[in-house]
This record gives structure tokens, sequence and C-alpha cells, in this order.
């Protein structure tokens, strides 16, 4: 019984002549019960994942029921450490390689559940687009590493600027990132654009190939929308897509609002 006893916390000696099966319905889930009467019923096999904590830890346990006979037999087993790798690799699925904040995978994923939160809710939704001015000459004035190098820090402030619950910061890709402000209005998404702007001039990274600073600046695209069943979130990219194109035309490092 050495898992049984485990999921108790009790001592495998002291559990033999005990009615664990009523233990384990009250411990997991109450309609196992109806669940094991299906594999009775119909000889087909039961298989569940079941997670619990214990002092701040979390296990995993699979759960197995096969018909036997009139009855049914349960096997059950510890795939803590399976779950945590699957976790790990899903985490480091989600994290962009390099700067180590959300990738786009990530920010495709949030959109859509902030988008449906916020229609139902009647809430604004504010997209901010950033990109990195003049980074191929960057690139090469100070070569890739230090490009890669100006990209983690841009990641870093950028994600410390928006260390926020309703909020979410990913690299949208190459030198652009994104921030994602759900139940936010425009007024409140531009603040935290200008914020972002002046903090990246405050990192003071010398770019001699700008056309617009002396340091590593970048633009801002800015746009709010609420959501409804007659839009899409591609609607809310286009558009913060739109003024982050204008924020380039206008003459870079600025942030503008559509």
């Amino acid at each position: 019984y050495p898992v049984i006893a485990n999921i108790f916390n009790r001592d495998s000696s002291n559990l033999t002549g005990e009615l664990l099966f009523q233990n384990i319905l009250n411990y997991f889930d109450q309609k196992l019960f109806n669940d094991l009467a299906q594999v009775v019923n119909t000889g087909v096999p039961l298989a569940k994942d079941f997670n619990y904590e214990r002092n701040q830890v979390q296990y995993w346990y699979n759960f197995i029921a096969v018909k036997l006979a009139d009855g049914f037999a349960i096997t059950i087993r510890d795939i803590t450490e399976r779950k945590e790798l699957e976790l790990k690799l899903t985490s480091l699925a989600e994290i962009d390689g390099l700067t180590g904040i959300y990738n786009r995978r990530s920010f495709d994923k949030q959109l859509n559940k902030e988008w449906l939160f916020c229609q139902e809710n009647e809430q604004f939704l504010s997209l901010i687009l950033a990109d990195v001015d003049y980074f191929k000459d960057y690139n090469d004035c100070y070569g890739h590493q230090a490009g890669d190098d100006c990209l983690k820090k841009i990641a870093k402030t950028l994600d410390r600027i928006t260390n926020r619950p309703e909020y979410f910061t990913a690299r949208y890709g190459g030198e652009e990132f994104v921030i994602l402000l759900s139940n936010t209005d425009s007024e409140e998404a531009n603040q935290v654009a200008e914020r972002s702007k002046y903090a990246i001039q405050d990192l003071a990274l010398p770019h001699a190939r700008s056309q617009v600073s002396n340091v590593v600046s970048i633009s801002l695209g800015v746009t709010t929308i609420l959501p409804t069943s007659e839009s899409s979130p591609d609607d809310l990219i286009g558009s913060a897509d739109t003024a982050l194109y204008t924020a380039k035309n206008q003459g870079r490092d600025r942030a503008i609002v559509v």
C-alpha cells in the first residue's frame, strides 16, 4: 500500500483491514462512485489523474479502475515526477527563450482568454505594441550579442513596469513586444505606454546609429476596444499595429493612441 499510505499520510502497516474505498472517494471525488459503476456496467476502464497538496507541495496520482468479475479493481500510481516534468515543459513552451518573458504563443492564448472575459463582463481591453527603434542598425553597430542583451534589458524593464495581475507582457517577435491590459481604458493604457517609453530611455543604452536619440528608444502603438460578438481579437491587433505604424511615421520614440 505505499502509494495509498502516502496519500493519507499514514504508515502502510496500519492500513491493513481498513475500509479504504470510501476514504478514497471522500479524498478524491464523490462522483467517482458513479464513474466506477459505469466500469462495472460497461466494462470500459476508467483512468484519471488527481492532484492534492500537502505541506505546500503538490502531488499527482494516476487512478485506473478495470472491471473484475462483478466488481472492479483499482490501481493508483504516483506520477508526481512525470507531472512536474510535463508542467515544466509546458512552461518552457510558453516562455521566450531569449528574454525570459512570455512568448507569442502565450500571448495568443491570453488574448483569447481576456477577450472572452471582457466581452462577458462588458469591460475595456487595451493593447500596446512596442518596437525598438532602428534595432537592425543597433545590431549592425554593436553586434548580435549586444542586440540580444539589449532585448533582455528591454523585456525585463517592460515586465517590471507592467507587474500587475491585469497586465500581460510578451515578446511578440524579433524586436517587438506586446502588452495586453485587461479591464483598462484608453487613458490608462496610454499612461502605461508613456511610462514604458521613458523607462526604456532611462536604461541609457547607447545607440550611435539611431536617428531619433543617442540611446535606445521604442515606438508604441496603443489601442482600446470594448469586445463584442461582432468584433474579434484580430481587430484589436490590427488597430494597435496601425497606431504603431503611425508612431514610426511621425518620427518614432513616441506613443500613438488610436
